[in-house]
């Protein structure tokens, strides 16, 4: 099975990026990434900004939500830039790339056009293969605070490229207007890929001392919740780009990887995950990536690759709006809990002796087949029905 891959002209012998965090914030941790099966580090980002240089403590937080039964969470940080200054840090580069065998790749955010430049001078003199700017932490540079935000990417873009010769990467922001005009800019200017996308800035409050949690401001939140938004703009967008995209968000197993290169992904940048699971994470991304492969009888990334985006997908005027089922409800497995009579705005369940039973008001919105505890619920072609 052949799980290489090909982003910003780099050869990778799988499509597992780490992402730019305290995961690859040294050598040390370059090594264990490497060790675990990634196939490409990004390095934690080097800012301009002096301040972002020290993170506080504590600045991780699980929240978890709640609505009724159900659970989610996020993984919400404020870890900020690497601790390095820029001679520690390029020469932190240097070293990482004469030691591991996968590409190494920077990542910087500045706060002045001079920062930007000579940031990437030095990525490129220090033997990068290519070179990340972060140009959206969501808690960092004060370079976008204000103004045209897609002004401004493109014009460090434009700087950038015109500076070095060696692939740069642009990481994209969530909030802007047109993803899809935005990358497609980008790609004119002569940038080689981007990342869709960087974390959100969040709030979350303690309601006891009522102050925001952790160190008193606003944090990144990251976590699965953000899966289906990146999935979107990368089926969306693949179609009409040339360049490499690589996936960054919410990823939490190997068919979520699967998921995103069906959308057209080169690559998938994973953070989270391995913060929460350690770096055993990549290894068990990869073997439920074989494992669905060998399942779908694929033996190479390039043949679903983008098998499910643009015109794949269907818009309003294709969808098919037909109501051709309705609910049906397993007697022997309904446990009369009430659920489905309770969550049904068409009063479509009622109750008799011994189940409930679905009337013929019942829409077909499926609801109740996901929330019915027992599995008793199920969708059938209308007329079907007993």
């Amino acid at each position: 099975m052949d799980l290489s891959c090909e982003y910003v002209g780099l050869k990778l012998k799988n499509p597992i990026v780490v992402a730019s965090s305290g995961l690859t914030e040294n050598l040390k941790n370059m090594k264990k990434a490497e060790e675990h099966g990634a196939a490409c580090v990004v390095v934690k980002s080097l800012f301009e900004e002096e301040v972002c240089r020290i993170s506080p403590t504590p600045r991780f937080e699980i929240i978890e939500r709640r609505m009724g039964k159900l659970r989610s969470h996020t993984f919400y940080s404020f870890e900020q830039a690497s601790g390095f200054d820029e001679h520690q840090y390029f020469e932190e580069i240097r070293r990482a790339v004469n030691s591991l065998s996968i590409p190494v790749i920077p990542s910087i955010n500045c706060i002045s056009e001079e920062g930007w430049k000579r940031y990437a001078k030095m990525a490129e003199e220090a033997g990068a293969p290519a070179l990340e700017l972060n140009v959206s932490c969501p808690h960092g540079s004060i370079s976008f605070r204000g103004g045209d935000v897609e002004e401004k990417i493109l014009n460090v873009a434009r700087l950038v490229r015109d500076t070095v010769k060696i692939p740069i990467i642009v990481k994209l922001p969530m909030q802007l207007s047109s993803p899809i005009s935005m990358a497609s800019m980008l790609e004119r200017i002569g940038v080689n890929g981007v990342v869709m996308f960087n974390r959100l800035t969040g709030l979350d409050i303690d309601v006891e001392s009522e102050r925001p949690i952790m160190h008193g401001g606003y944090a990144g939140h990251g976590g699965p919740w953000s899966f289906n938004a990146v999935l979107r703009w990368i089926a969306a967008s693949s179609p009409h780009l040339n360049i490499s995209i690589a996936a960054s968000g919410g990823v939490g197993s190997g068919i979520d990887v699967a998921k995103f290169i069906y959308a057209g992904a080169d690559v998938v940048e994973v953070c989270s995950l391995i913060y929460l699971l350690g770096y055993e994470a990549i290894e068990m991304l990869l073997k439920e990536l074989k494992q669905f492969m060998e399942r779908k009888s694929y033996t190479s990334l390039d043949q679903f690759r983008g098998k499910v985006s643009g015109p794949k997908i269907l818009n309003n005027e294709q969808i098919d709006r037909r109501h051709i089922y309705v609910a049906r409800i397993d007697p022997d497995l309904c446990n009369m809990c009430d659920l489905c009579r309770r969550v049904c705005i068409y009063d479509a369940p009622y109750r008799t002796q011994k189940t409930y039973v679905i009337s013929e008001a019942c829409d077909g919105c499926g609801l109740c087949v996901k929330l019915c505890p027992t599995k008793a619920i199920s969708l059938v072609p209308r007329g079907k029905e007993p």
